[in-house]
């Protein structure tokens, strides 16, 4: 009979753990390098006052997308992007933390568009509304603010559009999270449930739950999420709709997960800043267009991006401030505005709009 070779699962177990401990140690050390070349990238560029003057989000763009297309598995692009993206803002740090505002107080879903989008070594500044978020950027006490644009089930955030009709703000980045709201509380029943804060978006985010769940309960808007969450801590018989962020940081029960009423429930925030950047070589233009008051004047608006090839993503109207049942309009569109043709289409529209305003040309989102 032939002599059994004994099972090599011990040693071969600590054979992989022996390279992937070396492998670390290689990680560790390249990340070191790479945070050490930060720092020099300082000093090369002389004595500049803002932490905003080091930060590139074209260049970020092109890192992160020669990520993607470099990758060949077995983890996804995506995670892969989420551990680059904490790489460089932990070496961004090195030379001084961006500043970022947004909708607080904590346990907000913009505070995760901002780890989201920034990483998580920024110094990230809660603010009571959005108005005073466009405030903070606009004094230069924050470098970049996150704000939210538009959710797919409740439609465009009206306030945030309002600001940029007077703002001087560009936007310069986007980021978009899946939503997922729950009801928060203290109670151990949803029967002793009276009133439910939440911020208005949230609010019909969840209104078909609400109204088969809680029909007698009233119904509170306030400010953010997190808000709501602070007061339900307080209040027994009140219940917050909120992320599990909240629930974590305000020692709130979920007594009903995943109430939203719509499973795609997402929301796209926008990164403001004071200045246009560089193109990334792929990227997305946001304006603000008033129309002649003329027969066809939508199309006429519309029709410069069609005859240069120009892909329009979106378009969103609101009334305009000052004047009844006159209309702008935010137009997303494909390009930056430095591109050849957005520069042409944009000549072009002059004849047509009695107002064009350019919000923002910023790297189009990877995920």
């Amino acid at each position: 009979m032939p002599r059994q070779t004994p099972p090599a699962g011990p040693e071969r177990l600590a054979e992989l753990r022996e390279r992937i401990d070396a492998i670390d140690r290689s990680i560790q050390q390249l990340i070191s390098e790479r945070a050490g070349f930060a720092r020099q990238v300082k000093t090369a560029k002389g004595p500049l006052k803002q932490a905003v003057e080091y930060y590139r989000p074209e260049r970020e763009a092109q890192v992160l997308r020669g990520i993607v297309d470099r990758n060949d598995g077995p983890l996804s692009s995506e995670e892969l992007v989420r551990v680059f993206r904490e790489i460089m803002s932990a070496c961004l740090a090195q030379q001084e933390p961006l500043r970022i505002a947004f909708l607080g107080p904590e346990g907000t879903f913009s505070q995760q568009a901002v780890l989201k989008h920034f990483g998580h070594s920024v110094r990230a500044l809660p603010l009571g509304t959005i108005e005073e978020v466009f405030q903070e950027v606009e004094r230069e006490d924050a470098d970049f603010g996150v704000v939210p644009m538009e959710n797919s089930t409740e439609g465009a955030v009206q306030h945030t559009q309002d600001l940029f009709l007077t703002s001087s703000l560009k936007i310069c980045g986007e980021v978009e999270l899946r939503i997922h709201q729950h009801l928060l509380g203290t109670s151990d029943s949803l029967e002793r449930i009276e009133r439910v804060y939440s911020h208005a978006q949230s609010l019909g985010q969840c209104r078909q739950w609400l109204r088969k769940h809680l029909p007698n309960a009233e119904r509170i808007a306030v400010a953010s999420n997190g808000e709501a969450a602070r007061r339900a801590r307080r209040e027994p018989e009140s219940a917050a709709i909120a992320g599990e962020t909240a629930a974590q940081v305000y020692g709130l029960k979920v007594l009903a997960p995943n109430i939203e009423d719509r499973p795609d429930n997402s929301t796209r925030f926008v990164v403001i800043g004071r200045e246009l950047f560089a193109p990334s070589g792929r990227d997305k233009t946001s304006l603000l267009l008033a129309a002649k008051d003329q027969p066809g004047a939508l199309y006429h608006l519309l029709d410069p991006f069609a005859k240069n090839g120009i892909s329009m993503t979106r378009i969103e109207s609101r009334p305009a401030r000052g004047a009844r049942w006159e209309y702008m309009f935010f137009v997303d569109i494909e390009g930056h505005v430095e591109d050849p043709k957005v520069k042409q289409a944009l000549a072009e529209l002059g004849p047509a709009a009695q107002q064009v305003k350019v919000l923002g040309s910023y790297p189009v989102r990877l995920f």
